[in-house]
């Protein structure tokens, strides 16, 4: 079972990522024996090799908090405050990971709060203002965050929206389909 065990590890090392759900697993590893394959990764958890994060959620032992946001609730992405903030758009401090999703739920994971926001199916599905990165994690580019977070909380201040862009926001509100949606963004990006 040695070669076996280390073989899992080195491919899940060797893939670049560092969460993984079993079926992520079962295509990188090559094991089509789900019962067997299952029992080997429960191993790895019990002897401290990988982590057991949520039910089938399974990370190696340094792994990206983003990762794990992007497989709690899929479909999902990383949006609102937390790009907001990371782009210097927003200045309150929060240090949950926040993302859309097609529901709305908080969760606490390893000391993290993953914070997930509900919105409209066909929002969600536009993929206007998302990107992939190499980890396959979808962030909101910070125009698309920003939108995202004032369809979501209504009226709201924006610390420093000069940051934005403000043809790729005209690119990206069509995909919102809502004209209050135009007429706070316009309201809120008058002085820049």
């Amino acid at each position: 079972m040695s070669g076996l065990r280390n073989n899992i590890i080195l491919t899940l090392y060797r893939s670049g990522k560092t969460v993984f759900r079993l079926n992520e697993i079962a295509l990188l590893t090559d094991q089509n024996d789900f019962v067997s394959l299952n029992q080997r990764v429960h191993y790895l958890v019990k002897k401290g090799e990988l982590l057991n994060l949520r039910k089938g959620i399974y990370a190696l032992n340094k792994y990206s908090k983003e990762e794990l946001a992007s497989k709690i609730y899929t479909p999902s992405y990383l949006s609102t405050d937390y790009v907001l903030q990371k782009a210097g758009v927003i200045f309150q401090y929060d240090s949950s990971l926040t993302s859309v999703s097609y529901l709305s739920r908080t969760t606490e994971v390893d000391g993290s709060v993953f914070r997930f926001r509900k919105i409209k199916n066909e929002i969600l599905v536009n993929s206007s203002g998302i990107n992939i990165n190499d980890k396959g994690v979808s962030i909101a580019t910070p125009e698309r965050a920003f939108l995202d977070y004032i369809y979501l909380n209504g009226d709201c201040y924006i610390d420093n929206p000069s940051i934005l862009d403000k043809n790729k926001i005209d690119q990206i509100l069509s995909a919102f389909n809502s004209p209050s949606l135009d007429k706070k963004a316009v309201k809120i990006l008058q002085d820049v």
